[in-house]
């Protein structure tokens, strides 16, 4: 039903991102874009044919949205702990059939639909309501209408090898995560407070831990 698109490193600035994905994988990030009204930019790494790595900032080109911005960018915690580094914030899981999840799951769940496009790459994304995303491991939905965006990034020689979500409350993950299909793709974990993994293997054999808290 779904699958990992790509995981999110969240930044209070692009150049701060993209030094900090290049001291911590040795690779320099690609020129992304700008998201028009959403008041956000972006920068991206390649990890293969199939997913890749966004960096996302505020965007100080253009006027403060009429609303938040995603993965939390706006919230004071969250901006305190980027001032100090970079970091893992959230993942996007891509679907086949965007619009018959959405309405199965409800808007209230998943969000309402937002079709986007940069150049010829066309896509539409759904963002579950803040507060309802369990701090980012319930993930936004996205589907392509063409070619993946992925397929057009230089590859970096890394891999997402696996993707771990810890939560107090893994009975509640468990089910949002099984309702889009992603029980397979992330591994549940019980702990105390909320935090995303993600395991990144390079080709050569080096290995880098990627964590949101």
């Amino acid at each position: 039903m779904a699958e990992i698109d790509h995981i999110v490193i969240g930044a209070l600035t692009l150049e701060d991102g993209a030094r900090y994905l290049e001291e911590t994988l040795g690779v320099k990030p690609v020129k992304g874009g700008t998201h028009p009204g959403v008041g956000t930019h972006n920068m991206l790494l390649g990890l293969g044919a199939a997913c890749y790595i966004e960096i996302i900032a505020p965007d100080p080109g253009q006027p403060e949205p009429g609303h938040a911005r995603p993965f939390d960018l706006d919230d004071p915690s969250l901006r305190n702990m980027l001032e100090a580094e970079p970091r893992l914030i959230a993942y996007v899981a891509s679907t086949p059939a965007l619009e018959p999840m959405v309405a199965r799951l409800g808007p209230s769940h998943t969000g309402q639909i937002r079709a986007m496009a940069r150049g010829d790459l066309t896509w539409r994304m759904a963002f579950p309501p803040q507060r309802q995303d369990m701090d980012n491991l319930i993930p936004p939905l996205i589907q392509w209408d063409g070619e993946r965006a992925a397929k057009r990034i230089k590859d970096s020689g890394w891999r997402l090898v696996s993707l771990d979500a810890e939560h107090p409350d893994t009975q509640a993950l468990h089910a949002a995560l099984n309702a889009r299909g992603l029980t397979e793709a992330v591994k549940i974990r019980h702990s105390p407070q909320s935090r995303l993994i993600a395991h990144l293997r390079h080709k050569d054999g080096r290995e880098v831990t990627l964590t949101s808290a």
